[in-house]
């Protein structure tokens, strides 16, 4: 976005008619002095969204609908019930919220078309170039800093997918009263700020799907599901042959470092819902290892985010990154598929159910839930179900289908059998290409992780893949796959890092390396948009729907996606071929 058109967005913002009573009329006089019962929600409303910086945008923004004094009373009743009551009945506290919500008009990202492919496809020097570029930049980040640190920034205006429905879903499927009562206070502000003109400036336009983080406001951190990520990132520079030895051997000493940091300094011990004792790997580890700004370790309780608990998500990844990394830990050994059956959704009366359920537009049977209670029994975010996660789940389960004894397990083989269901019946219904479908991703990300995932089927021998998919799933999803990258991802305006999804799908797929050109002139022509921060910009690779939308990524992160997209593009260009 344009200087011009920031301050003209900023200027319309403090300067438009106020109709109404805004935000902080509806607040202030609950909130601001902190008085009643549950003193959370006045601290977050001051923190999050009374800020200096916010009021401003905001206090001109009135809704024309509070004017009548029956719905103010309404909403503020509620934030008051919310306030004072020691258990609150949250679906009527929500309720005034969700029928605000519903006035405001969001939508996902709509890329014009691409138009006429430019052609020939980059010089293979070009993407070499550009590999090294990414390798030495995520080298250089982990010597500076002693990791590689990914991004958090918040998206006020919130997500398309959550209305008044899934937003009621959420405040009464989410556990931990500090998580509710952010999710409730950043669902008002959203209708605040998606009718006012201070909506460009907080969330501008952009080019392409995933999201640019170009939010001022930028949280660093450490989590193991990164690490595990960046592992793969590095191995797949290391294989490239382009690191020089010292690159190499630098490249290695980050990669075990951060397998440790994975399975150390992460660890943590829950029990699967039939009593056993499973290690696991938890989302963000104790202090200090997350490696928070001093800002937000002092605001985070504030916001609502005080607890942690392990996920399934960040398990399998962590687990698979030190299974290619040759990790021989013990921790390795654990059947983890066993511990996913207990968190697999069936027909019958199984724990934990889906309790916040803002995707129920796909059927779950099949499917693993993401969060794990902590031995504490804490399950702060309530359980929801990503389809992106399952995927992982069958990628660590293929590269240790013989550690784990799977073929020789028919439960076990069950498991497998019922996530693949899950998956195929995604595809076939075309639900797979709907952001609605996903928690923590975008379609175009699915996508990759299911070319990466696929990879990892189709290195089983012949045998074990007849066993483990005896009616061809994964060739039927492969299929609907490819087309909805190469007949509409690819055929848009996008940006370096949709592109990078683009070639991981393509390239794990076996597309004709002929399909890839449009991805890689996209890669080669953004390289130095990042400035001094990066080769390229930071864009959203997950997300948070609640309490608000929180996207994560890093300049890092798009290196690394970049690298891991060329190297499979030079691998397939080098070849020659393609099976498409």
């Amino acid at each position: 976005m344009a200087f011009q058109d920031l301050a003209g967005a900023a200027y319309r913002a403090l300067t438009v008619r106020k109709d109404g009573p805004s935000l902080y009329d509806v607040c202030d006089p609950l909130l601001l002095n902190g008085a009643g019962g549950d003193a959370h929600l006045a601290k977050f409303y001051k923190t999050a969204l009374g800020n200096p910086a916010l009021r401003p945008l905001l206090r001109r923004t009135g809704l024309p609908e509070l004017n009548d004094p029956a719905t103010l009373h309404g909403l503020r009743e509620a934030l008051t019930r919310a306030r004072d009551d020691a258990e609150p009945d949250w679906a009527a506290v929500g309720a005034p919220v969700a029928a605000l919500l519903d006035t405001i008009d969001l939508h996902h990202p709509q890329p014009k078309p691409a138009g006429v492919p430019e052609a020939p496809a980059p010089d293979l020097a070009d993407i070499e170039r550009v590999i090294r570029v990414c390798g030495a930049h995520l080298l250089r980040s982990f010597g500076k800093n002693g990791f590689i640190p990914a991004y958090a920034a918040f998206n006020l205006i919130g997500d398309p997918d959550l209305r008044g429905r899934e937003f009621l879903m959420a405040l009464t499927g989410l556990n931990a009263r500090g998580y509710k009562n952010s999710t409730l206070l950043f669902n008002l502000a959203r209708v605040f700020i998606a009718r006012s003109p201070a909506r460009a400036l907080i969330s501008p336009a952009w080019k392409g799907i995933a999201e640019p983080m170009w939010q001022p406001m930028q949280i660093r951190h450490r989590s193991a599901y990164y690490d595990a990520f960046f592992t793969e990132a590095l191995l797949s520079f290391v294989e490239t042959g382009l690191a020089s030895p010292d690159e190499a051997g630098a490249a290695r000493r980050a990669i075990a470092a951060m397998v440790d940091f994975c399975l150390a300094a992460s660890r943590e011990q829950v029990r699967s819902p039939d009593g056993r004792a499973f290690d696991v790997v938890t989302a963000i580890a104790p202090h200090p290892h997350p490696r928070f700004s001093r800002f937000f370790t002092e605001i985070k309780q504030d916001l609502g985010f005080g607890v942690y608990v392990p996920d399934c998500d960040t398990t399998a990844c962590a687990f698979s990154a030190a299974t290619q990394a040759g990790s021989d830990d013990p921790m390795l050994d654990q059947p983890l598929v066993d511990f996913y059956r207990g968190h697999q959704v069936s027909l019958g009366a199984n724990e934990p159910r889906v309790t916040v359920p803002i995707n129920d537009n796909i059927d779950y049977e099949g499917g693993v839930v993401t969060w794990i209670d902590s031995i504490r029994g804490e399950r702060p975010y309530g359980n929801d179900l990503d389809p992106t996660l399952n995927l992982d789940i069958l990628e660590v389960s293929f590269r240790n289908l013989a550690r784990w004894n799977i073929l020789q397990t028919p439960q076990r083989l069950d498991t497998l059998r019922g996530i693949i269901g899950f998956q195929r019946r995604l595809a076939e219904s075309g639900a797979f290409a709907d952001p609605r479908s996903h928690i923590y991703y975008l379609p175009e990300l699915y996508c990759a992780y299911f070319g990466r995932c696929y990879a990892a089927f189709m290195a089983l021998p012949v045998a074990a893949r007849a066993a483990i998919d005896p009616d061809g799933a994964f060739a039927v999803i492969r299929g609907h796959v490819l087309s909805y990258v190469q007949d509409e991802l690819i055929k848009g305006e996008m940006n370096a890092f949709d592109a990078a999804l683009a070639l991981i799908a393509l390239g794990h797929l076996g597309a004709d390396p002929a399909s890839f050109t449009p991805a890689l002139h996209c890669i080669v022509r953004h390289l130095g948009e990042g400035g001094r921060h990066g080769p390229y910009r930071a864009y959203e690779w997950n997300k948070m729907k609640t309490p608000t939308r929180i996207l994560v990524g890093g300049p890092e992160v798009t290196s690394a996606f970049v690298l891991m997209g060329l190297a499979l593009a030079r691998q397939a260009m080098l070849r020659g071929v393609g099976s498409s």
